[in-house]
C-alpha cells in the first residue's frame, strides 16, 4: 500500500526535557493509525511535528511525499488538523465557523453537507459556548476536514466525553475513514484504539515500544486467555500449575487467576471437580489492548 506519512527516528527536546528520543513509523493511504502512551510519552509532540506545528531537532518527517517544514503551505491544504485543546470565540455560530475556515482554502468541502453529516445541521444557528462537549469536538472534526484534506489529524479527541458522545464520535471517524481521508489517531483509551485502528504505536518516554495491529500487539504480548475464580475451599497453587495448558498461576485477594492457552477452561474446572472445589464467580477472560499497554510500560495509559 501506499505510505503517505513517514516519520523516521524524530527526535525533540525542550530545554533539558527530552520529548521525542527515537520514533520511527509509517503509515499507508486509507488506514487509521494509533499513536498510544502513557501522559507525557511524547505523542502529541511527534504528531504535531507530522502536522508542521514543532520543528524537530532530528530525524526525518515525510507527509504524502513533503517535508512538513519546507512544504508547510502545500500540505496545509493537505492535512486537516484537530488538536487535543482547541477553542473558538463564545459567540461565534457553528456555520459562520465552517464557512470562515471553508474560505481558507481552494477547494473546500460544502460547510452545509458537512454539517449535516457530521450531525450539526439543527446547531448551524447555534453559538460555540452552547454547544456540548460531544458537539464540539464534531465541530472540531468538521474544521479538520473542510479542507477535503488526504490526511486527518486527531489528537485525543474524545477526551472528557461521557461514553455515550465517546461511542457517538467512533462511529464518525469511521465514517470519515470510509471518505478516504488517512486519519493519524493519538489516544489514551484502549477500547478506542481496539475499535478504530488497523495498526497501533506504543510510544514510551519518547521512544516506540512496539507497533503492530491491535489484536497482534496483544497476541505478541500477552498470549492466551485467563480463568479468574475465588475457590470454596483451599486450593494449592501446584495443583493448577501442573496443567500443561496452565501457563501463570496468581492470586488477588480471595480470587485466583490462571493464565494459560488451549482449552484453559476446561482443564481448571475438571482438576477443581475431582478435588471437590466450587468455582465461585468463575470467569473467562481474554487479555486486552490494555492488559497489553501495561505490560509494555508498567503503567496504565493516563498515568
Amino acid at each position: 500500500m501506499t505510505t503517505v506519512i513517514e516519520v523516521t527516528n524524530l527526535r525533540k527536546r525542550y530545554g533539558d526535557l527530552v520529548a521525542v528520543r527515537d520514533v520511527s513509523f509509517s503509515v499507508a493511504a486509507g488506514e487509521i493509525f494509533g499513536v498510544l502512551g502513557p501522559n507525557g510519552a511524547g505523542k502529541t509532540t511527534t504528531v504535531e511535528c507530522v502536522a508542521g506545528l514543532r520543528v524537530p531537532d532530528g530525524g526525518g518527517v515525510s507527509v504524502l511525499g513533503a517535508d512538513p517544514r519546507r512544504d508547510r503551505d502545500r500540505l496545509r491544504r493537505l492535512v486537516g488538523v484537530q488538536l487535543q485543546e482547541s477553542q473558538l470565540p463564545d459567540r461565534l455560530r457553528v456555520g459562520e465557523a465552517l464557512r470562515m475556515y471553508a474560505s481558507f482554502y481552494r477547494n473546500p468541502a460544502d460547510p452545509g453537507e458537512l454539517m449535516e453529516e457530521l450531525g450539526l445541521g439543527a446547531k448551524r444557528d447555534a453559538a460555540y459556548k452552547s454547544l456540548s462537549g460531544g458537539q464540539k469536538q464534531r465541530l472540531s472534526i468538521a474544521l479538520a476536514l473542510v479542507g477535503n484534506p488526504q490526511i486527518a489529524v486527531l489528537d485525543e479527541l474524545t477526551t472528557g466525553l461521557d461514553p455515550q458522545a465517546r461511542r457517538e464520535t467512533w462511529g464518525l471517524v469511521e465514517r470519515v475513514r470510509d471518505r478516504g481521508v488517512t486519519i493519524l489517531l493519538v489516544t489514551h483509551f484502549m477500547e478506542e484504539a481496539e475499535r478504530l485502528c488497523d495498526r497501533v504505536a506504543v510510544i514510551d518516554s519518547g521512544r516506540v515500544v512496539a507497533m503492530d495491529s491491535p489484536a497482534g500487539l496483544v497476541a505478541g504480548v500477552l498470549p492466551g486467555q485467563r480463568v479468574r475464580f475465588r475457590p470454596s475451599a483451599p486450593v494449592d497453587d501446584r495443583l493448577l500449575a501442573d496443567l500443561p495448558e496452565v501457563t501463570s498461576v496468581r492470586r488477588h485477594g480471595p480470587q485466583v487467576v490462571v493464565t494459560g492457552t488451549g482449552n484453559l477452561l476446561h482443564a481448571v474446572t475438571s482438576v477443581l471437580a475431582r478435588h471437590e472445589i466450587v468455582a465461585a464467580e468463575l470467569r473467562l477472560e481474554q487479555s486486552t489492548l490494555d492488559d497489553a499497554f501495561v505490560e509494555l510500560t508498567g503503567r496504565r495509559p493516563a498515568e
